[in-house]
């Protein structure tokens, strides 16, 4: 069994630490207050089974708690007493400097909760362990100085999550749509340097790629673009690769016909077409940001953005070409082909591709293909987004999300025109649900009651995250507020008046809607009852976004957090305040957002068409999933979850297995086992290869896939996962 340090460091459990700290205790009362060496010897094996049952690896101060608990059970208040005085002084002398055992188990890459804290971060990267050393500053700053009391103790708690506390200090944003379209065609400036508009298609691929890494290096969340904004550079190449075919020819002296240079124009263009998305790809992947990861970017593909009959060809071929290069996928050390995580892909389900008789169902037939063997891509439904996402003129509009999951709320711009490339998110807070169902102990009165407390808690949580943008000046980064990608502000110019009005938005988020449902009504999200209840919950939730957005012209928005190492959190903050209730905290993970639980038995059309309600009821951002197995032999099922999904919900993933053994070669699921110490890892089914380093596993965990692993809630989380086709 091991345990975590106040470090983050893994050590093995030893429980004569707790028979010494307990016996000093135990010498500093008098004789008559003081109990035997059974009695002290007892507490040691009591906490040990107890922390045993847990499943889990505890902190110190878990482990602290169940001493201090064992203490006064025998009545040895006196001792308690002193035990208590100790631990309280010896965190006062830890508080006079907060950071230095942190930074340095980054340092000698022992602290074990930041090496599973993000599954697409390498922690013994240098320049991942720059950023995780400023995070650990900035964590300080805003836990000491930048965050009411309250609100700090609610986010320790896990009562909410105040997210990416890690970049807090500085005036940064969440995630945005990058307007690639503007920064093409009208130029931009990367690093001082000036970047015209490019005159080939290769060239604009380049510049985006560039563009992905500067704006991944300002912010913290993901960013999208859309394959749409690349699109017109294909004509301005093929042009050009026809002027230089006709002169190729003449300088020959050969004759030729139009059906002739039209033939070879266009297998040149594909020949750039193919290199440019390659670019891409492979850029995407290979470059690292200032933060020591690829960048978070989703490509965002819709026929429906193309108004021109050539364009729209045009954006079908980058289509086609992207699909392809991402189901061969990119190869690892050992030269395999394997699953890469960035970038995300997503494909919009239309009309002009939805059907077998469709122009472009076979661009839908090559993304199933895609999905069955590369996890992505994910699928988007034009029809009930333009139902879902109507604006103030009462027109429906379809768009890509910023990165993995979180939506911006409909837009008209002063000249009555819907606007999302440019926007962007301020940042998130989301409020436990699972404790709010637990603290009212079945009582559903007291839960409103204690709903409402933590929507103001939220509700001034997402106040310092806009208060913190609040006068932030374009020089902060001038690619995304001077040079095009969001905004073109001038030098010293504030973004303050594009954080009201709807331009951005501001993220409520929520989880554990699952295991809150089943504390206070006993029944599942599943059964009408807890369905009802879950329902009632969400709409709820929205009333006060909405009540949030008329008193203050900011857009609130209800979002389904993707918790990642958070699910652990808040999952060991629930077990050490109500202890284990079956169905609720009898896991080291909760679920995500509205989700049906990971092992509730249910088919995929019926999860998607439950999940739909509460996702329609989630504005800021959603996405649901079903599990399958391999499916790369099986693509007409394939094809029917996303024809189930263009008709029945907004955006949804299939969740399929990718993973590789660099020892064996193995090529299929690398399954989870616990080891002799009760922990979950990973081992290949055929070799029993146990070395992380020697495995390549695709998750898809939040939207998005890790390929770094996962801490041990997230692990138990995956390993649990049932099957829904």
């Amino acid at each position: 069994m091991k345990i975590i340090k106040r470090s983050g460091a893994e050590v093995v459990f030893d429980p004569e630490k707790i028979i010494i700290a307990v016996a000093k205790a135990n010498e500093s009362v008098v004789p008559s207050a003081r109990m035997s060496d059974i009695q002290i010897k007892r507490i040691a094996e009591d906490v040990e089974r107890a922390a045993e049952n847990m499943n889990r690896s505890l902190s110190v101060e878990e482990i602290q708690d169940m001493v201090e608990d064992e203490i006064m059970n025998l009545r040895a208040f006196d001792v308690a007493r002193n035990y208590i005085t100790y631990r309280y002084t010896r965190a006062l002398v830890r508080k006079s400097n907060t950071t230095d055992e942190q930074i340095l188990s980054l340092i000698e890459c022992n602290n074990e909760e930041v090496k599973q804290e993000n599954s697409n971060k390498n922690p013994t990267v240098n320049s991942v362990q720059r950023d995780y050393m400023a995070g650990e500053v900035s964590k300080d700053i805003t836990r000491r100085i930048l965050l009411p009391k309250d609100i700090v103790e609610a986010h320790e708690d896990g009562r909410i999550h105040f997210h990416d506390a890690d970049y807090f200090a500085q005036h940064m944003h969440n995630c945005d749509l990058v307007n690639l379209e503007d920064m093409l065609q009208n130029g931009t400036v990367i690093s001082g340097t000036l970047i015209e508009k490019p005159h080939s298609f290769s060239t604009a691929c380049n510049i985006a790629t560039q563009i992905i890494a500067q704006v991944a290096s300002c912010q913290y969340g993901g960013q999208s673009i859309s394959l749409t904004h690349l699109a017109p550079f294909v004509d301005i190449s093929r042009k050009k690769i026809h002027k230089k075919v006709i002169e190729e020819m003449k300088a020959l002296g050969k004759e030729f016909d139009d059906e002739t240079i039209d033939k070879m124009t266009e297998m040149r263009l594909l020949d750039e077409v193919r290199n440019g998305i390659q670019m891409i790809q492979y850029q995407v992947v290979t470059l690292m940001t200032t933060n020591g990861q690829a960048p978070f970017v989703t490509v965002f593909m819709y026929l429906g953005e193309a108004k021109e009959p050539q364009l729209k060809k045009d954006l079908a071929l980058i289509i086609e070409e992207t699909l392809r290069q991402r189901c061969i996928g990119v190869k690892n050390e050992k030269g395999v082909w394997i699953t890469p995580a960035f970038p995300k892909l997503i494909y919009v389900l239309e009309e002009d591709n939805i059907k077998e008789d469709s122009e472009y169902w076979y661009l839908t037939k090559l993304a199933a293909e895609c999905t069955a063997k590369r996890m992505v891509p994910d699928y988007i439904s034009e029809k009930i987004m333009l139902q879902n996402k109507i604006d103030k003129n009462g027109n429906g509009n379809c768009y890509t999300c910023m990165g993995c999951r979180s939506f911006l709320t409909p837009y008209v711009d002063e000249e009555g025109n819907p606007k999302y490339y440019g926007r962007f998110n301020q940042g998130v807070v989301t409020v436990n649900l699972v404790d709010i169902g637990l603290s009212a102990q079945g009582n559903v009165d007291r839960f409103w009651e204690i709903f409402d407390e933590r929507m103001e808690l939220c509700h001034r949580a997402l106040q310092c995250r806009h208060e913190r943008l609040t006068g932030t000046v374009s020089d902060a980064a001038p690619i995304l507020w001077q040079h095009g990608a969001l905004l073109r502000l001038k030098k010293g110019e504030t973004i303050d008046k594009y954080l009201h009005g709807g331009y951005s938005t501001l993220s409520l988020g929520f989880a554990g809607l699952w295991e809150c449902v089943y504390a206070i009504t006993g029944r599942k999200l599943t059964e009408p009852e807890g369905e009802a209840f879950g329902l009632e919950v969400m709409k709820k939730l929205n009333e006060y976004t909405a009540k949030w957005k008329e008193e203050e012209n900011i857009d609130y928005s209800l979002y389904g957090t993707p918790l990642e190492s958070t699910t652990y959190k808040f999952a060991k903050c629930l077990q050490k305040r109500f202890g284990i209730v079956k169905g609720v905290t009898d896991k080291n993970y909760i679920t995500n957002s509205y989700h049906v639980h990971v092992t509730e038995n249910i088919d995929a059309f019926d999860k998607l068409a439950l999940e739909a309600k509460f996702q329609a009821l989630s504005p800021g951002g959603a996405i649901s999933y079903v599990e399958v197995p391999n499916m790369q032999h099986n693509i007409d099922a394939v094809l029917s979850v996303m024809k189930f999904i263009y008709d029945n919900i907004m955006y949804a993933e299939l969740n399929t297995k990718s993973d590789f053994c660099q020892e064996c070669g193995f090529d299929g699921e690398i399954e989870i086992i616990e080891d002799e110490d009760g922990k979950l890892i990973w081992r290949c089914p055929n070799c029993g290869n146990t070395d992380q380093n020697k495995l390549n596993v695709a998750r898809r965990t939040c939207g998005y896939i890790g390929t770094q692993f996962w801490n041990q809630g997230r692990t138990q989380e995956i390993k649990e996962r049932v099957l829904h086709l």
